[in-house]
């Protein structure tokens, strides 16, 4: 859905429900699941370093009070924490765009991904899209991670709610919707740039966005919008509470 240029070309997924169907009767199952092993690797590391440096840049800016941290700090300490994860795994990204856009088996599995790129694009290979893909996971971190972060505190300053699994659960629903909406656009460049093959499309970031908008206008780069919020938004509910009891098990302070 976030693949496609032309605004007369044939869309192969006209929305979630119809994508789903059609992978399904083309595909199977296995086809709902494919570039799964280059999914957990990216978020294996990507995560792992977002997330943990999240507490890191607030420690940096001295944001030492969780009530009372100004939003501007935790949004500046998503941006780096996501950037420098993103950067570093980028190889891990760029395989699993690649194995789930392919209406083939494009590799045999993860590490062959990587190993093919490496062959044929050299290392330089490996990092293609890394600009639009650092930028989408610095745009979500500080969406995701700061606005549970906020909403959280928010809540337990007003004594609505108290620390625990509710709050927790109100506070990611949040976030998800948040997280969807900021990095729609910043998915939709990273997804073209990164599926191009031989012909280039697309010079950069820059070319994309201005090639969109003219053929497409502002709601191109709202394609594949809703699939994105039915993956995002569970996806940050599971990750913040399960984030929050690692914290509670590790003996740290919630968020």
């Amino acid at each position: 859905m976030q693949g496609a240029l032309e605004k007369n070309a044939t869309v192969k997924y006209r929305g979630f429900i119809r994508g789903t169907l059609t992978i399904l009767s083309e595909e199977g199952l296995s086809g709902i699941y494919k570039g799964l092993g280059a999914s957990l690797a990216r978020e294996g590391s990507y995560s792992t370093i977002r997330m943990g440096g999240y507490d890191l840049m607030k420690e940096v800016l001295n944001a030492k009070d969780k009530r009372n941290t100004p939003l501007w700090k935790k949004l500046i300490s998503g941006l780096v924490s996501g950037a420098t994860g993103s950067a570093i795994a980028n190889p891990t990204d760029l395989v699993k765009v690649r194995m789930q856009a392919a209406s083939g088996s494009v590799y045999k599995n993860f590490l062959d991904g990587l190993i093919t790129v490496y062959k044929n694009e050299g290392f330089k290979g490996l990092y293609k899209g890394v600009g639009p893909t650092t930028q989408r996971a610095a745009i979500l971190t500080a969406a995701q991670l700061s606005s549970y972060d906020h909403v959280k505190n928010t809540i337990l300053n007003r004594d609505l709610l108290s620390e625990g699994i509710v709050l927790h659960f109100a506070a990611s629903v949040l976030a998800g919707f948040v997280s969807a909406a900021a990095t729609s656009p910043v998915d939709v460049i990273k997804t073209r740039v990164m599926n191009q093959g031989g012909i280039k499309i697309y010079s950069g970031t820059v070319d994309c966005f201005a090639k969109i908008l003219k053929s497409e206008g502002p709601m191109g780069f709202y394609k594949g919008f809703i699939p994105n919020w039915v993956r995002i938004g569970p996806h940050t509910v599971v990750t913040m509470m399960v984030f929050e009891q690692l914290r509670k098990f590790a003996g740290i302070t919630p968020v």
